[in-house]
């Protein structure tokens, strides 16, 4: 028999999760109470959730890319956080970069290629430019020459993607970092 959240008395419940035990004037505020905070909170949660809505309204096709970066750019941080920087084979500890073969201003359609994204510790990728020398000789050793080779021929493609695209985009990476994050959980 559960105990009554008020009195502390135990009681039979009448109804599944019953919390409460009705039988004195103090337990059946201290239920109302509940109930009030409960219908706060959802509440808040609807007006919090309709608020999201709002402003992804109003996003713009730049403002959905720059989200979709930051979330790919942390599942190749995951995928890649046991290997070593794609330029220097250095152990990727801490805060490393998630760096382009080909970068996202020359080369837009890449931006999301996994192929084009690897692990790159900080000091390659922001202060040796990418170091990008070392880069092209342990990329194809990485991925393969075949998917090099296929690299090197879509990067002249146009980017045409949509919003849309781009929502669905953030929505795959979402669940394969979810994926990854479990992973290292366990």
């Amino acid at each position: 028999m559960p105990r009554c959240k008020q009195c502390k008395i135990k009681f039979t419940p009448r109804y599944f999760n019953q919390k409460y035990c009705m039988d004195n004037i103090d337990c059946i505020k201290a239920f109302n109470e509940s109930v009030k905070l409960l219908h706060l909170k959802q509440k808040e949660k609807a007006k919090i959730k309709e608020k999201k809505a709002k402003i992804e309204q109003l996003m713009t096709k730049s403002e959905w890319l720059k989200l979709a970066q930051q979330i790919f750019n942390k599942f190749i941080r995951l995928r890649d956080k046991h290997k070593g920087c794609i330029s220097c084979d250095a152990p990727l500890i801490n805060k490393f970069d998630a760096g382009h073969y080909y970068s996202v201003g020359a080369y837009p359609n890449l931006r999301f290629n996994e192929d084009n994204v690897h692990g790159q510790c900080v000091y390659c990728n922001q202060h040796r430019h990418g170091n990008i020398h070392e880069y092209t000789i342990r990329l194809p050793i990485r991925i393969g020459n075949e998917a090099f080779e296929q690299l090197t021929t879509n990067r002249g493609q146009a980017l045409n993607i949509s919003i849309y695209e781009v929502q669905e985009l953030i929505k795959i990476y979402k669940q394969k970092v979810k994926i990854l994050e479990l992973e290292t959980i366990n």
